[in-house]
Formats: C-alpha cells, structure tokens, sequence
C-alpha cells in the first residue's frame, strides 16, 4: 500500500511492546512526525499519566484518552498510542480512517519481563487484574483492529521498523 501525503501510520499493543521507541524510528524512515498520545495527554493535563488516572479513574481516564486521539490534527505522521485506546471504538474508527494500524504483539512472558522492570508505569482499567490479565484481556482488541500484526519478542527496533515498513507495502490500497 503506497503512503499517501494524508496518510497516518498507528501503533497499537500493550505496555512494553515498543510504540514508543518505533514511532520516531518509523517517522524518521518515512520523513514523517511523530506523536505519543500518552506524551499528548501528559503534556495538556501537566501530571504524569498514573497521576491523572489516580486522579480520575479510569472511565474518566479513557474518555480523556478518546478525546486525544479524535482530536489532533495528523498528516504524515506516526501515531504511537495508550495502551488502553482499543476501549474506544470511537478513538479506533478515527484511526482507521487515517491510515493502516500495527500491532505490535509481544508474548506475554516479554510483556511481563519488560514492565516488571519499568516501574511506575500506568494501566488502564486494572483494578483487581494481574498484567497477565489485561494482557490476555486486551490482545484480541489489538488483533481485530490492526491490518498489520508483528511481533516485537526479540527483535531491533531497526528490524522490526524495517519489517513494518516491508509489510505495509505489501497491503492493498484502500
């Protein structure tokens, strides 16, 4: 699928599957900007995103985070999400309608590797749920939603951007 001049790039997994550190990996690859909607959120409320949800709860939280990703303006850009956004069909359609969605799929060993070992970071709607959980929880959404999945277990960032941009043009343009 050629990229258009219009066209937006989204990443979507769970917490620790590298939507962060691939945006401006991608960006830079594509001579695209970049946003990280947590960033987004973080930077219009002034707190950090735990503080926020602490603050607000999470209905209130995911709310927040639909009104984040609906609203910015976006062209020629790689969109690195919360992992919570797929609560929102509302956030998911606007996405889609800007261009291809990735998923960036970890296993759930890996994802409990590398958030173990970020302290602090936040999670949605996890009252009472081990990560386990909201991994197992959350990884259908991701699947329905992503015209790419790739697995980000054990390689690059500079591999698995280079494998995301292979794929994509590979789709069918729409």
């Amino acid at each position: 699928m050629p990229l258009s001049d219009t066209t937006c790039l989204t990443l979507i997994g769970i917490a620790g599957a590298g939507k962060s550190t691939l945006a401006p990996i991608l960006a830079r690859r594509l001579g695209w900007e970049w946003i990280d909607t947590d960033r987004l959120i973080e930077a219009t409320h002034g707190e950090r995103l735990q503080a926020i949800m602490d603050a607000v709860g999470a209905a209130e939280f995911l709310r927040i985070e639909e009104e984040a990703v609906v609203g910015f303006a976006a062209q020629r850009m790689v969109v690195s999400t919360g992992g919570s956004v797929v609560y929102s069909e509302k956030a998911m359609q606007r996405l889609k309608l800007l261009g291809p969605i990735v998923f960036l799929d970890v296993r759930l060993d890996v994802f409990e590797r590398r958030v173990g070992a970020a302290k602090g970071r936040a999670f949605v709607c996890t009252e009472g749920k081990r990560p386990g959980d909201v991994w197992s929880e959350r990884r259908p959404l991701y699947q329905a939603h992503a015209d790419i999945t790739v697995c980000t277990d054990a390689s690059e960032p500079e591999e698995c951007a280079a494998e995301i941009i292979r794929r994509l043009s590979e789709l069918p343009p729409r």
